[in-house]
């Protein structure tokens, strides 16, 4: 292990600490003293003692010289190196409170900053692991934490999957590889007892969404005998999930074959494979042919992919929630129900309730909200930073 000899310091300008103190693991470049440490004496990646601007060490922290996020705290502790046992450390407590949330191998077993190992995700399919990093200093310790994954968990595979956009901002190289074991073209995992299998390389992420479990999970408690339109379904995880609660029929839209193939599988794989039909392509033109095709839906889920990723996507992004529950609840029978959700940590959620509200306006509908949804446990919240707390989603009733 590192002694306090061997890092560099990185101090702050004064009073740039405040946020630091109060719990923020994110130091930006325009809070660095650059004059008494200047960001191009370290190297991208490298572990470093934080100061305040009076020479205080105040954490321990990876530093990204390009990066506008230039360091992340990963303990308060000084001198700690980010080692394997530290992450030893780290994923066992992680582990613990899955363990408490859920009694099935299947979750998000690390959630970045919220489970204080900062620009990593790992989520888990009973003994396969999938491995995603997002920052310089992670990617610099990348064999001590298969060291780790191995030493806590034994899993058969571990993927990296270090093909995010995020990892573009740190100036990092996209790859797909298999670090321990060889991966199965698909896995089976299983969520709300509902079974799927998925392919964990030629899937979206890191091959699922665990985020949603527990707002898929409200679902199924409406879901007995209706009709259910899965907008932007993926391999069909709402859908199926409804089918499995006693939906009569669902219909899973998506711009991917291979996935919504996957979906009918999935389906099939549950007893319900004569109960989900498909419909490829943009969600936006499959809608708008529905209406005129007069076809309506007892439940209607809107679960897009992000439409505002940067902050300068925030007005068209926004124009695009309203656009799409606007023609969404167009196809709810009258007194049926909506999930609408976004996943743009950029759009707030009273935005997303606005416009809600404004589709239904401008439809002549009546907009009643019966439940808000959130990220699920496996995804917790770091108190002080908003910045993971990202999901949402509401479960509304429509009227004329």
């Amino acid at each position: 292990m590192n002694n306090s000899t061997s890092f560099q310091t990185l101090r702050l300008k004064k009073r740039e600490d405040r946020r630091i103190r109060a719990g923020h693991r994110w130091i930006y470049s325009n809070e660095v003293d650059v004059k008494a440490t200047p960001l191009k004496g370290f190297e991208s990646g490298e572990q470093i003692v934080l100061e305040d601007y009076r020479g205080k060490p105040i954490a321990m922290a990876t530093v990204n010289p390009a990066s506008l996020i230039c360091a992340r705290i990963y303990t308060s502790n000084v001198p700690v190196a980010l080692d394997t046992p530290f992450l030893i450390s780290r994923i066992k407590s992680a582990l613990s409170l899955r363990q408490i949330a859920f009694d099935k191998p299947f979750y998000r077993l690390v959630y970045g900053e919220s489970d204080y190992l900062p620009g990593l995700v790992v989520d888990r399919f009973n003994n396969v692991l999938v491995v995603q990093i997002t920052s310089a200093g992670m990617e610099q310790v990348k064999q001590e934490i298969i060291d780790a994954l191995d030493s806590v968990l034994k899993p058969a595979v571990v993927l990296i999957r270090n093909d995010s956009a995020a990892r573009e901002l740190e100036g990092l190289d996209a790859y797909v590889e298999t670090a321990i074991g060889t991966l199965p073209d698909t896995i089976e995992l299983e969520e709300n007892l509902t079974r799927f299998e998925v392919s964990l390389k030629g899937g979206q992420k890191t091959g699922w969404y665990y985020d949603h479990r527990m707002n898929r999970q409200r679902l199924q408690a409406f879901a007995k005998e209706k009709t259910v339109l899965d907008v932007f379904s993926y391999v069909g995880a709402w859908g199926v999930q409804a089918l499995t609660a006693g939906a009569s029929h669902v219909t899973c839209v998506d711009s991917s074959t291979k996935f919504l193939q996957q979906a009918k599988l999935n389906a099939a794989l549950n007893g319900r494979e004569n109960d989900l039909d498909t419909l490829e392509g943009d969600a936006f033109d499959v809608l708008k042919n529905l209406q005129l095709e007069k076809q309506h839906f007892d439940i209607v889920v809107l679960d897009p992919p992000a439409f505002i990723k940067k902050r300068k996507d925030a007005k068209d992004g926004l124009i695009a929630y309203q656009r799409i529950n606007r023609s969404a609840m167009q196809l709810v029978k009258p007194g049926g129900l909506i999930v609408s959700a976004s996943c743009s940590w950029h759009l707030q959620r009273e935005q997303l309730l606005e416009a809600m509200r404004k589709a239904a306006a401008i439809n002549g509908q009546r907009l009643q909200i019966m439940e808000q949804g959130h990220q699920g446990a496996d995804h917790p919240v770091h108190p002080s930073m908003k910045e993971t707390d990202y999901l949402k989603s509401y479960l509304a009733r429509i009227s004329s």
